[in-house]
C-alpha cells in the first residue's frame, strides 16, 4: 500500500463528534508507522459541565481545548515529528467553529484575541481529511460510545455543528482538502477502506476533492 505520509506528511483528519475522526487516525497511523496526535477531549475538566450547561462552561470549555490543542501542536515542532508522517484527529483552525457556535459576545470577543495570537504559532497541515457525516449517524455513534457526559446531546446540536462544519470546509477553508462522504466509508467493518481511501489520496490532483465510497452488495 502507498504510505501517503510521504506526499502529505502533516495529515488532519476532521468531522463532527461521532464522524470517526479519532479511529480513522489511528488507523493510519497504525497503518503507516506515522505519529498519532490525539484530541484529549477526557482531560478538558469542563466539557461534562458544559453539556450539562453550554452558556456557563462554553468560554472556560474553549479556552483549554484551545491552549491544549496549541500545546500539543507546538511539540510537533520541537520533536521535528515530520520526518516519519504525523496525523492528528484534530485541526485548531476549526476552533473558531465552536466559538462561534457557543460563545456569547464578549466572550467571542475575547477568545478571538486570544486565539489570533496562538494561531501564528501553528503549522498548517499538508493535507485535511473531512468526514461529512449525515446527523442520523453522529447521534448513532455518540449513543454507541456511551460516554457519560454525551448522552444529554441533543439531536439540535449535532445539526448545529455539522451545519457549522459543512460552511466552514465547504466555503471558507482553501488549503489542500479531501471532503469524504463518510455514510458509506466503514473503516472498522470493512478491510477495503482504508486502502481505497489511501488510494485516493494519491490520486489527489487539485488543491479540494470529493471523494464519495461505493456500497458494493
Amino acid at each position: 500500500m502507498i504510505n501517503p505520509f510521504k506526499k502529505y506528511p502533516y495529515i488532519v483528519v476532521e468531522g463532527p463528534i461521532g464522524s470517526g475522526k479519532s479511529t480513522l487516525s489511528r488507523m493510519l497511523s497504525e497503518n503507516f508507522g506515522s505519529n498519532f496526535i490525539k484530541e484529549k477531549a477526557d482531560q478538558n475538566p469542563f466539557l461534562p459541565k458544559f453539556y450539562k450547561n453550554m452558556s456557563q462552561y462554553a468560554l472556560p470549555t474553549q479556552l483549554f481545548f484551545l491552549f491544549q490543542r496549541a500545546e500539543q501542536i507546538n511539540d510537533i515542532k520541537q520533536n521535528d515529528f515530520f520526518h516519519k508522517g504525523t496525523v492528528a484527529d484534530f485541526f485548531i483552525y476549526k476552533d473558531p467553529i465552536f466559538a462561534q457556535l457557543n460563545l456569547d459576545e464578549e466572550e467571542l470577543k475575547l477568545y478571538k484575541q486570544i486565539y489570533q495570537f496562538l494561531e501564528l504559532k501553528v503549522p498548517k497541515p499538508d493535507l485535511v481529511i473531512y468526514l461529512q457525516t449525515p446527523v442520523e449517524l453522529l447521534k448513532k455513534r455518540v449513543e454507541r460510545r456511551s460516554i457519560n457526559y454525551e448522552k444529554t446531546i441533543s439531536t439540535e446540536y449535532l445539526e448545529k455543528i455539522a451545519e457549522a462544519y459543512s460552511n466552514f470546509f465547504h466555503f471558507k477553508y482553501n488549503q489542500k482538502l479531501l471532503i469524504v462522504n463518510n455514510e458509506n466509508l466503514d473503516i472498522i467493518d470493512d478491510p477495503g477502506a482504508i486502502s481505497m481511501l489511501v488510494e485516493k489520496i494519491e490520486q489527489l490532483s487539485s488543491t479540494r476533492e470529493f471523494f464519495n465510497p461505493r456500497v458494493i452488495y
